[in-house]
């Protein structure tokens, strides 16, 4: 009888994209990082989920700490950051959120990042680093900017 390996599958963490309308466009913020994890890399937020925390209030958290945005209209994307671990052998799983903010919102960078972009979709689908991230953007400029995003999505908080 075959005995096989399972690859285990880890959801620690939360990924944000947030997204604010400049003269009737959608621009997304994306942030460089600056810590030793992913230095110099342009992504969108993202980060840990701590002891007793649901995924999306980890989500709102990030972006405060991140950012220093505390006013966010967030839904679900039903959309995953998904990464293999070769070092580790485990595949890292992120639900992806999609936050709505005023354009009047301040960006406050934490130490985390050193820089950060306002800008349109396909400008942050050229810009994003890591494959995967075009193609959450892609799925999101579809369905939470270039139409109503389903109410279903909304997570009220």
């Amino acid at each position: 009888m075959t005995r096989y390996f399972e690859v285990p599958i880890r959801c620690t963490g939360v990924a944000t994209v947030l997204l604010k309308k400049v003269e009737n466009e959608y621009k997304v913020l994306l942030l460089k990082r600056a810590t030793s994890v992913l230095k110099d890399v342009w992504c969108y937020i993202g980060g840990s989920i701590e002891a007793g925390e649901k995924a999306w209030e980890a989500a709102l958290r990030e972006v405060k700490e991140e950012t220093g945005i505390s006013r966010v209209l967030l839904y679900t994307s039903n959309k995953f950051d998904q990464i293999y671990s070769p070092k580790e052998n485990y595949i890292y799983v992120a639900p992806v959120f999609v936050g709505f903010v005023e354009e009047s919102q301040e960006v406050t960078l934490n130490y985390e990042h050193s820089d950060f972009r306002w800008l349109s979709f396909s400008e942050a689908i050229a810009t994003v680093t890591l494959p995967g991230n075009d193609e959450v953007l892609m799925s999101i400029e579809k369905h939470f900017a270039n139409r109503q995003p389903s109410e279903y999505l909304r997570i009220e908080h």
